[in-house]
């Protein structure tokens, strides 16, 4: 983690705060207060406190409970914790940047996947460029017209389009003087859709991670517009380490990036970070949402599933990508992935990078 400058404590503690009370406080809007109190130079701690008031958006009918917090944090009052929750027990979202910011989820001790791992561990891993070379730049060649695309907004000029461009219509005929205009049509843009994958970096699914990072780094080159989570015992946003077209270098930010590598599974937890934090979740919006996991999840599964739930309400397709359903008759047997049934579009198989590769380029033929 980078040092913080201890002045900043305060403001930070008192973002987390206001998190695990329950308040939608997002990262952005963490700095965006520390700008503003640096940029409005207050007189005294009451203009810190109406900053808050207005940058944290606090509703009316909660101002009570932000002014106890806002007296317990910079002005020492003692009050108890209104989360209940151990600071132990909290799912962390870490950017490249390794800002992070703690989001309270609930801890059931009981054990649904069988091999899934309980602990959290941190470690790094070094990853190295694989022999899947021939898979990756397959994928590179074909994403262009394979990758599924949406509508745009813009509009471009065609022949047969379903709309008169009657601005340019009208200059064609005021350079005619009116004889033989010619009436032209426009018709909607394409753009590809942004792909969303979440690779599972636990313990249980340590024997892929490294040949699933390269595939990453492969997918945010190919793509005009992708997204890359790590998910384990936290929520790590690789997206801008995975940038550089160099994969030695990419691959390397990577490693330093992600610090769970081979750890707990706590899939549903991460999701639900990654569904409180307004700028993550906006990726989700039309996106084709690809999961490399084996859903072999801590304890419950009713976060995992609620989770999923509340992203296949805006995402264009959920496809859930499994190394254990390699076997054609594989059917999955823990509570979590039988549950997700209803809100996934496709269970298939995630065990090589050739697997999701094929699986990636086939997504619009399907859809």
């Amino acid at each position: 983690m980078t040092t913080v400058p201890r002045a900043l404590d305060p403001f930070l503690r008192f973002a987390q705060v206001l998190r695990r009370a329950g308040f939608a406080v997002s990262p952005d809007q963490t700095l965006d207060f520390i700008e503003g109190i640096g940029t409005l130079g207050p007189r005294d701690i009451w203009d810190v406190y109406r900053a808050g008031r207005a940058l944290f958006a606090i509703p009316v009918e909660r101002k009570t409970e932000y002014d106890a917090l806002f007296r317990a944090v910079f002005l020492g009052q003692t009050i108890k914790s209104p989360s209940g929750v151990d600071d132990d027990d909290a799912v962390e979202a870490y950017e490249p940047t390794q800002t992070s910011v703690e989001i309270d989820a609930p801890d059931d001790q009981s054990e649904v996947g069988g091999e899934a791992v309980t602990a959290e561990r941190l470690a790094r891993r070094n990853l190295s460029r694989s022999a899947e070379n021939a898979v990756f730049d397959r994928l590179a060649r074909e994403a262009p017209s394979a990758l599924p695309r949406r509508l745009s907004y813009r509009r471009a000029a065609a022949k047969h389009g379903n709309r008169l461009d009657l601005r340019r219509s009208l200059r064609d005929a005021a350079q005619r003087d009116g004889d033989g205009a010619h009436l032209f049509r426009t018709r909607r843009k394409t753009r590809q859709r942004r792909l969303l994958l979440l690779l599972d970096v636990s313990g249980s699914m340590k024997n892929r991670t490294e040949e699933m990072m390269r595939l990453a780094h492969a997918v945010v080159q190919a793509a005009d517009r992708a997204e890359v989570f790590a998910i384990g015992t936290r929520l790590t946003r690789v997206t801008t380490a995975l940038r550089p077209a160099a994969v030695g270098l990419a691959l390397a930010r990577a490693a330093e990036t992600i610090a769970d590598f081979d750890g707990g599974t706590r899939i549903g937890e991460a999701l639900q970070t990654y569904l409180a934090v307004p700028r993550y979740a906006i990726f989700t919006r039309g996106a084709a949402v690809i999961f490399v996991s084996d859903g072999l999840e801590r304890g419950s599964p009713a976060a995992m599933i609620e989770a999923v739930r509340k992203l296949a309400r805006s995402a264009w397709r959920i496809e859930w990508l499994s190394p254990l359903a390699a076997d054609p008759h594989y059917q999955p047997e823990t509570a979590g992935l039988k549950a997700l049934a209803p809100f996934i579009d496709r269970l298939g198989d995630g065990a090589t990078s050739s697997a999701v590769v094929d699986h990636i380029l086939s997504m619009a033929r399907r859809a």
